[in-house]
């Protein structure tokens, strides 16, 4: 038998067998009571061991949780394999008879039936023919090293993407020798490996525009290491690196990184807007993506502020705040003011953003529905993935601006919209430059006996749709209804329209552009104050 391998602090290593079950060694040597040598690995799931580093009262090493350390033989690990042995692995391994035999699916009668691949000796073929691979995708085999940079570049020359996902590297210098032999590369994928801190011997990645440290661990610091190495870089995702603050060396505001058209900093734990503000002057940026972090507000920056970040000696080069920003990712934060809302208008190219997930944007917790979204939105032309189309925008403003004489705010300060108009500016940003842009007249207050027209002036045309299980099929109806009209009267409305015996209906509001229907759950609201506006559609479904 050869020699077990050997180990040393701070390796990356995966259990033999079991590539996808990775860890640091973090001990090697005796373990009291035991006999031979032991390694002592922090696996990167919480669960994956069985203590803390600590064995019968005795510490040896201090694991990340109470259950991610244990003691393994060395025989029973893996130090990892080359890249090239990895591309021998995926692309010209041949599965066995047996395996091919195991491939089945279940018939509607529950019988298995044999799966044939067809053509797969023609695709294999050709993914055997390394010299014509342009995209390698090596997840989770075990790759540590690069091996001989000659050796890579004879084999793989006109290679453009790499996918190592899940792997053991965690030295830079190993990643540089894998840019080096690929001179094609352009895009290079690292997500779940554990990069080290300390970025030494990392050569200029003169091609590579994109690059993907998700879940890597690295931090900002480590980010403005590699900018000098990344001259061409066009877009860098930093998901999962419980990042919380952005530290530019020598200033308040990050610079360089002149080809950063998207920046990716998903899934971080980024409370304070003013780190993102530290990213404003990155002249290329188009898309910035923040959702799932924790941001509570925002709002766009005085240009003069960001002069006096630079510096007089950066004032005449620098830009305006995001100047070329088109699409801002907040999904998932906790943003639940109007005026964030309202602040992304001040974006000078903003047309894509998303706000799902955020109470703001959350009606069902007292946020806005899309059409209002929309509606104060001058700009936006595509809203939580959907588009918005110049009909839906016509009409989520006109409706925004009808529904004005109804809703709450708009109660409280109409009568005094001649004499401080500034006042309405503040709750509807927009409120008056649509009113004058669609051509809508204030509401008069009527005079002598005019109650039944006074009364028709304020009726809304719904349609309501039923699509409970249980109350069977039956045609939609359209009615004009008071907007003031509240969701527990709407609801007895509904039983008595569809004679509903012994079910209690709930309602949903059903928005153009919206995924799902919105649920109208407060009884003592009235339809204006929860979205629906004229033509509006309500489904009357059943409680559960």
């Amino acid at each position: 038998m050869s020699d077990p391998p050997e180990f040393r602090i701070g390796q990356r290593v995966h259990s033999a067998g079991d590539s996808r079950r990775i860890g640091t060694v973090k001990y090697v040597g005796p373990v009291e009571g035991y006999s031979g040598k032991w390694v002592g690995v922090d696996w990167d799931n919480a669960d994956g061991g069985k203590h803390d580093g600590s064995l019968n009262g005795v510490r040896y090493f201090h694991a990340e949780s109470e259950k991610s350390g244990s003691f393994v033989r060395p025989h029973n690990l893996s130090a990892g394999i080359t890249l090239l042995k990895a591309l021998e692995i995926r692309y010209k391994s041949i599965s066995t008879q047996e395996e091919e035999d195991e491939m089945y699916v279940f018939s509607a009668s529950n019988r298995r039936v044999s799966v044939q691949l067809l053509g797969k000796d023609k695709i294999q073929d050709k993914l055997s023919r390394f010299e014509e691979l342009a995209s390698a995708s090596l997840f989770y085999l075990g790759v540590s090293s690069s091996g001989p940079p000659c050796q890579i570049s004879a084999t793989i020359p006109n290679l453009k993407e790499l996918d190592l996902t899940g792997n053991l590297l965690s030295d830079w210098k190993d990643v540089g020798a894998i840019c080096e032999g690929l001179p094609a590369l352009v895009a290079l994928n690292l997500t779940n490996n554990l990069m080290a801190h300390d970025i030494l011997g990392l050569p200029q990645l003169r091609n590579i525009r994109v690059l993907v440290l998700n879940n890597t661990g690295i931090k900002w610091i480590q980010v403005e290491m590699l900018k000098c190495s990344l001259p061409v870089i066009e877009e860098l995702h930093l998901m999962g690196n419980k990042l919380s603050a952005i530290t530019p060396p020598s200033s308040d505001i990050v610079q360089g990184f002149d080809s950063l058209r998207l920046l990716n900093l998903e899934d971080n734990c980024i409370a304070d807007w003013n780190e993102i503000l530290k990213l404003s002057q990155l002249k290329s940026l188009e898309q910035l993506h923040l959702n799932k972090n924790s941001i509570n507000r925002l709002w766009y920056p005085e240009y003069d502020t960001v002069h006096d970040q630079l510096g007089c000696e950066s004032v005449e080069t620098s830009g305006r705040p995001f100047q070329n920003l088109r699409c801002l990712l907040l999904g998932g934060n906790n943003i639940e003011d109007l005026a964030s809302v309202d602040s992304l208008n001040s974006f000078p190219n903003l047309k894509d953003t998303r706000l799902s997930e955020n109470q703001i944007a959350d009606p069902g917790k007292g946020g806005l529905p899309r059409f209002v979204l929309i509606a104060r939105l001058a700009q936006v032309d595509m809203l939580n993935g959907s588009e918005v189309s110049r009909r839906e925008r016509k009409d989520s403003e006109i409706r925004w601006c009808l529904t004005g004489s109804f809703c709450r705010y708009v109660r409280l300060v109409m009568s005094k919209l001649h004499d401080h108009p500034e006042e309405i500016t503040l709750l509807h940003p927009r409120f008056l430059e649509l009113k004058e842009f669609h051509g809508i007249e204030d509401e008069k207050p009527s005079t002598g006996a005019a109650g039944p027209q006074k009364m028709a002036s304020g009726l809304i045309s719904i349609t309501l749709k039923c699509v409970g299980a249980s109350m069977g099929e039956k045609p939609p109806l359209t009615k004009k209804l008071p907007a003031s009209t509240t969701v527990g009267k709407l609801k007895i409305l509904c039983e008595s329209f569809f004679k509903l015996k012994s079910v209690k209906p709930v309602l949903f509001l059903e928005e153009e552009g919206s995924p799902l229907p919105t649920v109208l759950d407060d009884d003592m609201a009235t339809l204006i104050d929860v979205g629906v506006g004229n033509d509006s559609t309500v489904l009357v479904d059943e409680k559960s």
